[in-house]
């Protein structure tokens, strides 16, 4: 019965170790990175993270981000991860995540997911086309 339980067992710890991670901050290097995925300017992904460019000068010289704009970094990676997985490669999924959806009334996806209702929708999206249901 125990070795059952195992699996959700290490998910939960795993869970908590990426909350715990984000409640601390995150690097500004992940900033670069997200940056550096999506293939945008860094004042767009300040943009989506919810900084203003003084922010993101200053969150350069702390060299983290707050847990808020970390939270919103770990849902942009999230999404490209996703869109890695249903277009097969990181080039297909910037170019889908930077474009124009019809599925999501025509808005781009890196700007549809700024809250996380939008992000659901985007991920929703992905999976009906993971799928081929009709969008």
């Amino acid at each position: 019965m125990a070795t059952a339980l195992l699996p959700r067992k290490v998910s939960m710890i795993t869970i908590q170790r990426e909350i715990d991670r984000i409640r601390a901050g995150l690097s500004f290097h992940s900033v670069y990175n997200l940056q550096k995925a999506l293939g945008v300017p860094l004042e767009q992904v300040a943009s989506v993270l919810g900084m203003s460019r003084a922010t993101l000068h200053r969150r350069k010289l702390q060299g983290k981000i707050d847990e808020h704009e970390s939270e919103r970094l770990v849902r942009y990676e999230r999404l490209l991860k996703q869109a890695k997985n249903v277009f097969g490669s990181a080039e297909d999924a910037r170019k889908w995540l930077n474009h124009p959806q019809p599925g999501l009334a025509g808005t781009v996806p890196i700007k549809f997911a700024v809250t996380e209702i939008g992000a659901r929708e985007v991920e929703n999206l992905l999976g009906r086309l993971e799928y081929g249901v009709y969008s």
